[in-house]
């Protein structure tokens, strides 16, 4: 048996080598490439849209800060944060001493004013009976009469200071103006507060009920925006939930933030699926601005613009048909097909 000698070794170890490298690196035949993707002609809406980011707010009325019109010291809070209040609900309570005394005085006043009335009352009859019979003079029956009606204004008068005293009585006690829930709490029991100069915020209550979205919408944008468009929106909270609304205003102003420059478009929230939304959500919001409905679409992939025309490959039994086609709306996936297809024929998204 020969042996081989070194050189010739490494020779054949060489020339494996390289083969193994030629069929790694050489390509698949044509039987081995998988087939370019298809797609069907099918019927769907084609909508054209503006994206933005947005935040949801409470609407104007959905957010009250509750205060007192009175100065005074705070004897009982009946609410925390996170409550949930229905309106007229009892709120806190202002120390109400001397209130009620200036009630019980105004009370009094009224009772002597009513007293003062019924002697005036009795005191014009008697008057009048004697001058009928002509034994008094005339000055005397008026001043009677002026009697009785000083009396009558100053039961009015009384009567007024009693309707007072209560009222200043029943800002004690301080109550929800809204149902809703409550978002912050701005006292303490046992604190003083003063509504000389302005007024106290005891709490403040949001109805999550009314809620509204705001979309910054940039200015290269805004001009197709108008009032009345349909929006779908998602929040953090909730990827996989598609909101709706429609769009209710524009703001005038714009809101410029590092030289970017948004206008407010407010957004009415509609069904929330039964999810629960907050002020500050941050929010991304898709704004509908023109829609084609029920039109023969197919993917914008699958259309190709050749020597000035747009061309889609059909596919036939002796392979990809080159057609020509007549396109209209787009939006971000799909093409709308205006003539050159029919409903249910198969295209390839890439070209053969």
């Amino acid at each position: 048996m020969k042996k081989l000698m070194p050189g010739a070794f490494l020779f054949l170890l060489g020339a494996a080598t390289a083969l193994l490298i030629t069929r790694t690196l050489a390509p698949p035949s044509l039987d081995d490439r998988l087939p370019p993707a298809r797609a069907t002609v099918t019927r769907r809406d084609i909508s054209s849209s503006v994206l933005a980011t947005g935040i949801i707010k409470p609407m104007v009325g959905a957010e009250v800060r509750v205060g007192s019109r009175l100065s005074g010291v705070v004897r009982r809070l009946h609410t925390n944060i996170g409550d949930v209040v229905a309106e007229g609900d009892l709120l806190a309570e202002l120390d109400d001493v001397e209130l009620r005394s200036k009630l019980d005085q105004a009370r009094a006043a009224l009772d002597m004013a009513r007293a003062e009335m019924a002697y005036a009352e009795l005191e014009l009859k008697r008057k009048r009976r004697l001058a009928q019979q002509a034994m008094i003079a005339d000055d005397e029956l008026e001043l009677a009469e002026k009697s009785h009606r000083i009396a009558a204004l100053r039961i009015t008068e009384a009567e007024a200071n009693v309707d007072y005293a209560e009222t200043q009585l029943a800002y004690t006690r301080i109550r929800a103006p809204i149902s809703g829930v409550v978002a912050s709490v701005s006292t303490q029991e046992g604190e003083t507060v003063a509504a000389s100069f302005s007024t106290p915020t005891f709490v403040t209550i949001i109805d999550l009920d009314r809620l509204e979205l705001w979309a910054y919408v940039d200015e290269t944008d805004i001009g197709r925006v108008a009032v009345g468009q349909k929006a779908t929106f998602t929040v953090d909270t909730y990827p996989e939930t598609i909101f709706e609304g429609g769009v209710t205003s524009i703001y005038p102003n714009a809101v410029i933030q590092n030289t970017v420059v948004n206008y407010v478009t407010t957004v009415r929230i509609g069904d929330r699926q039964g999810k629960v939304l907050r002020p500050e959500m941050t929010t991304t919001v898709t704004i509908l601005l023109q829609t084609h409905e029920n039109v023969l679409a197919v993917p914008r992939a699958a259309v190709r613009r050749e020597q000035g025309e747009y061309r889609v490959y059909v596919v036939a039994e002796g392979g990809p048909l080159v057609r020509t086609v007549e396109v209209g709306w787009r939006d971000d996936a799909y093409t709308e097909i205006r003539g050159g297809l029919r409903e249910g024929e198969t295209i390839l998204i890439e070209g053969p």
